[in-house]
């Protein structure tokens, strides 16, 4: 019964607390419409989710935020100083392809997402078979360096969290 209900409980937790967070105010009415449409959008959206993606090691999800918020925080000022005190001309922009060893589909959208997110990187692409991302970065003078580094701080972490 609470699965026909709540067939995604942490999606509706995290929609309900997105809303009160967009609409910048914690009134009742605003909490209880968050949790409407927590409720409803997973209801909604369930038969298109062929099942649900298993964490296999929370304590290196929470870590693996922790990681993603510092990078963006990193990322943001190292952006701002490209982009004030740096030429035009001298950014190294470029499309670097990464070779990925994960397989979920689940971790394969958060490893883009997250990429995305990170301030000087942008996920353009994912080959047909599933098994390279080509990402934009703004300023790679090491491409490989930024495989190595996406690799190790970002997917390997994702491969621990759902593989």
């Amino acid at each position: 019964m609470r699965e026909r209900l709540l067939p995604h409980p942490l999606l509706t937790l995290l929609i309900a607390l997105v809303f009160v967070f967009l609409m910048n105010a914690a009134t009742p009415g605003v909490v209880v419409l968050g949790l409407i449409l927590g409720v409803a959008i997973p209801l909604i959206t369930a038969p298109f989710w062929p099942g649900r993606p298993r964490l296999k090691a929370p304590l290196t999800a929470a870590s693996y935020v922790v990681v993603v918020l510092w990078d963006i925080v990193v990322s943001n000022i190292e952006v701002a100083q490209l982009i004030l005190f740096r030429p035009v001309d001298r950014l190294r922009t470029r499309y670097i392809t990464i070779p990925l060893d994960l397989v979920t589909p689940e971790a394969i959208a958060m490893l883009a997402g997250t990429i995305t997110m990170t301030p000087g990187t942008v996920s353009a692409d994912l080959s047909a078979d599933g098994k390279a991302l080509l990402v934009h970065c703004l300023d790679a003078g090491d491409p490989d360096g930024a495989v190595a580094t996406i690799k190790a701080r970002y997917e390997s972490r994702l491969k621990r969290i759902f593989e």
